[in-house]
């Protein structure tokens, strides 16, 4: 069983089968009992006998509850009839018509993706944050309307024109109609785009002068650390818990490593400004982690997303007016003024060159055509221009 039980870790999965006695069960964080959408760690009886065939069902049932907790379908009553005489109901069978067996077939499309199955931490924090909110509100307004182009424009258009929310519902619903064949408009890029740092957040980033100023509302030592990651290499809210951060010391590049399990997989970044490993004492971090704040990384019992919350709760607590995605951002502009190329930072910040232009589309094109301005500057004060001559 124990290596049963090292499998389902690998994978990312957080139940695992428990033997008490001569029975086989499960056992991991489910919702509370009571309501009110709290989990915790809790025991689900099978009633199934300690052998091969009953580790095999025990298997199965684990999951087929895990499906159900995914798709927020768990429910106590369904296994609560278990007993030693009585072997677990055969858990009802996905549904395969309709809008409801298109979601399904579309899960079960994307956890199966060979890349996805390599960091399935990653996977779910993306399945959960950036596509089921969107299948859900899919749902609500489908009325018994079955999966076509205008459904999918109305769900589309249910979020505010420029927002975030409008464009990831754009790529998550654009996946499904892939996976299930269903003709999008000619203008759904178009419909779906807009989002921008500079539409959607109408506020100036902070200076280099303001983020350093404001590390000292942070009165926690640990937190500073944080802080500092974020600010110095542009990292998202949980990457500052999961990066290999030996090369900060001594004799090390400086060059971090965001691990494997973080939501977009390995990349290796950068440092801008450089001197700020040493202003924010972040060489400190080059011994261990164990400087950082004590946040539970296991992922066998919290998410990615979980950790990252914890941190954007932080700066929150210490008032600081400021996001730690206002710092991510203004590194990336940064690294833009300094003259990084696009695909080089995108890469540093674990995604693609296209989200990269459209998120920070305003400062790219200020740099561009300000590179252009000094050009054709720099060509009309040379030998025998216009500009000499008339001077």
């Amino acid at each position: 069983m124990g290596q049963h039980n090292a499998r389902l870790a690998v994978a990312g999965l957080n139940l695992r089968l428990e033997r008490r006695g001569g029975r086989i069960g499960l056992r991991g964080p489910l919702p509370c009992r009571a309501g009110g959408g709290r989990w915790r760690v809790q025991r689900l009886s099978l009633a199934l006998p300690a052998t091969a065939d009953g580790v095999a069902e025990a298997l199965r049932c684990l999951r087929e509850v895990q499906r159900q907790l995914e798709l927020e379908a768990f429910t106590w009553s369904s296994w609560s009839r278990t007993t030693a005489a009585d072997p677990p109901a055969e858990p009802r069978s996905a549904p395969t018509t309709g809008l409801d067996g298109v979601i399904t077939a579309f899960e079960q499309a994307f956890f199966r993706d060979p890349r996805r199955r390599r960091n399935p931490a990653g996977s779910r924090t993306t399945w959960t944050a950036a596509y089921r909110p969107y299948l859900r509100r899919l749902r609500a307004l489908a009325g018994g309307q079955p999966p076509d182009e205008a459904l999918l424009l109305r769900t589309l258009e249910s979020y505010a024109p420029g927002s975030r929310s409008r464009q990831q519902c754009g790529t998550a619903l654009a996946a499904l109609a892939r996976q299930a064949d269903v003709a999008l408009p000619s203008d759904w890029t178009q419909r779906a785009a807009g989002y921008g740092l500079h539409v959607a957040r109408f506020r100036q980033l902070p200076s280099d002068g303001q983020i350093l100023a404001l590390v000292e509302q942070v009165p926690n030592p640990a937190w500073r650390l944080v802080y500092g990651l974020i600010a110095c290499y542009g990292l998202r809210n949980h990457e500052a818990f999961f990066s290999d951060l030996s090369p900060l010391g001594p004799g090390g590049d400086r060059v971090i490593r965001v691990l494997p399990t973080s939501k977009t997989g390995e990349h290796q970044v950068w440092p801008f400004q450089p001197h700020w490993v040493e202003q924010f004492g972040l060489e400190r971090l080059g011994h261990g982690a164990e400087v950082l704040p004590q946040v539970c990384t296991d992922l066998r019992r919290t998410t990615l997303q979980q950790v990252g919350r914890r941190v954007a709760e932080q700066f929150r607590r210490y008032g600081l007016p400021i996001t730690p995605y206002d710092l991510r951002h203004a590194w990336a502009v940064r690294t833009i003024h300094i003259g990084l190329p696009d695909t080089v930072a995108a890469r540093m910040m674990g995604h693609s060159v296209a989200i990269h232009t459209r998120t920070y589309h305003h400062w790219i094109t200020r740099r561009d055509q300000q590179q252009a301005v000094d050009a054709a500057l720099a060509r009309g004060t040379g030998p025998g221009s216009p500009a000499r001559q008339v001077a």
